[in-house]
């Protein structure tokens, strides 16, 4: 449960009016939280948007960071929307989840929904205003899923169970400085934020588009000292020359399958680093972390009884049931998020070895070879544990005879490209490293060295099937 003082964001941040070195970092603008208590990215006009269904659809995430503070407990629901989300999916939205109003920092999103009543234009600069915060309502947050196809899935929060895993520390001596590669209106980049407010810290934010190795300078000149990012995001860092920038504390992992490699190599780039690993789904919360520099996770905290969160398996799938689940899905009114004994059914598979669980993949992402499934992310796994491999995407290759082949895409490290130009040395190394470990239906039929991968805005990697 939240205190009481924290109900609200704006109540959680009231005492960083008398501190000013707690602040939110844009690309372009810093805003010490202080002065956010006493004035308004909205230019005073919160009490227009009291009790309605808000779409906050900024472009720059400060400004949305700004206006989603001095929302929460105005509004009677906050309508999360990334600066990706395209403008035929942005009507969806506001249309499914009543919006009659918007909040942006673009009036061309107000444009393109047109039946919209009400659009209040927000900035990342602070305006002296009187907010009255004597009336309070709870406010519902929805946020869109990733990793779907179509129109998105609208998944509903509150305060409460965003904030469910987030443990108050006190006031510390030297407050963190937290950092995201992801979008605060996705739930990864959404536990950063709140973390930051709800902990006592201050948050750097990146900025949509931004070019990693500039992204980690202002890291860097901000003093980061906890930074997350899922591995993707992470293995495209690690490429930068700008990733010696940074000097973290504290590193986390989430979003995606946290491999034994890139946990490795974060410890070795950043030996001073704690490198964790966070598993979390939108529609889930967070259900763990994982502190011993281990992928995997250990086999004992599934079906531990009387925990915060309960996980169970059921057909190698994740299951789990705690205060931090999501409420119910709105515009997939036929979909149930929970069942009947108020699980929900993740999708991720989970493998047993020895005393520790590992997760294998999705459901939905399987390659049938023949009759037999094959998970990318566990070759995934084995392709990045070579010294060369710097990231790789496991996909279907259509087959007459089988249906699909396993085929890989690599990067490797710049200087090594060069040298293997003409010759095949790299990919038998890495096809025989593949033999080693994994059945022979396993075993990509070709290695196809890349200059990149794409990365979605989700920080996830674009996974597609031929």
């Amino acid at each position: 449960m939240l205190r009481a003082d924290r109900k609200s964001l704006w109540g959680a941040i009231g005492s960083a009016a008398n501190a000013p070195e707690r602040f939110l970092c844009g690309v372009d603008a810093r805003v010490a939280l202080g002065d956010l208590v006493r004035g308004s990215s909205l230019c005073g006009r919160s009490e227009e948007l009291r009790g309605r269904s808000v779409l906050v659809a900024a472009k720059g995430q400060l400004a949305a960071a700004l206006a989603l503070i001095e929302l929460d407990g105005v509004a009677r629901r906050l309508v999360l929307c990334p600066p990706d989300t395209p403008i035929e999916h942005v009507r969806f939205v506001a249309a499914s989840t009543d919006a009659d109003a918007i909040v942006s920092d673009d009036a061309s999103v107000a444009e393109g929904c047109p039946g919209i009543g009400s659009f209040i234009p927000c900035s990342a600069k602070i305006v002296s205003a009187n907010c009255d915060r004597s009336v309070w309502q709870p406010t519902e947050w929805v946020l869109l899923t990733s990793g779907t196809t179509g129109v998105p899935k609208m998944v509903v929060h509150t305060l409460s169970s965003l904030a469910g895993a987030i443990k108050d520390n006190g006031a510390a001596a030297n407050p963190p400085v937290w950092s995201t590669f992801y979008d605060i209106r996705r739930y990864g980049g959404l536990q950063i934020f709140l973390r930051a407010l709800l902990a006592g810290g201050s948050l750097v934010l990146s900025s949509a588009g931004e070019p990693a190795a500039e992204f980690l300078n202002r890291a860097g000149a901000h003093r980061v000292t906890h930074i997350s990012g899922t591995p993707s995001h992470w293995r495209g860092a690690l490429m930068s020359p700008s990733a010696s920038r940074i000097a973290p504390q504290v590193i986390r992992l989430s979003g995606e399958i946290a491999d034994q490699s890139i946990i490795d190599h974060l410890r070795s780039f950043y030996p001073q680093a704690k490198v964790g690993h966070a598993f979390a789904s939108t529609e889930a919360g967070v259900a763990f972390e994982v502190n011993d520099g281990l992928a995997g996770f250990p086999a004992r905290i599934v079906g531990q009884a009387g925990s915060d969160v309960e996980m169970k398996l059921e057909d190698g799938s994740l299951r789990i049931r705690s205060t931090r689940l999501a409420t119910h899905y709105i515009g997939h009114e036929s979909k149930t998020l929970r069942e009947a004994d108020g699980f929900v059914d993740t999708g991720d598979m989970l493998e047993l070895r020895g005393d520790r669980y590992y997760f294998a993949g999705r459901r939905d992402g399987t390659i049938n070879v023949g009759g037999l499934k094959v998970h990318p992310e566990e070759v995934e796994a084995v392709i990045n544990r070579h010294p060369q491999v710097r990231m790789s995407l496991v996909r279907a290759k259509k087959n007459f005879i089988t249906g699909a082949l396993v085929v890989a895409d690599v990067v490797i490290e710049r200087d090594t490209h060069a040298a293997i130009q003409g010759n095949g040395d790299l990919q038998h190394e890495i096809l025989q490293l593949c033999r080693n470990l994994l059945p022979r239906h396993k075993v990509p039929a070709a290695i196809n060295v890349v200059p990149a991968l794409a990365v979605a805005a989700t920080g996830k990697m674009v996974r597609r099937h031929a």
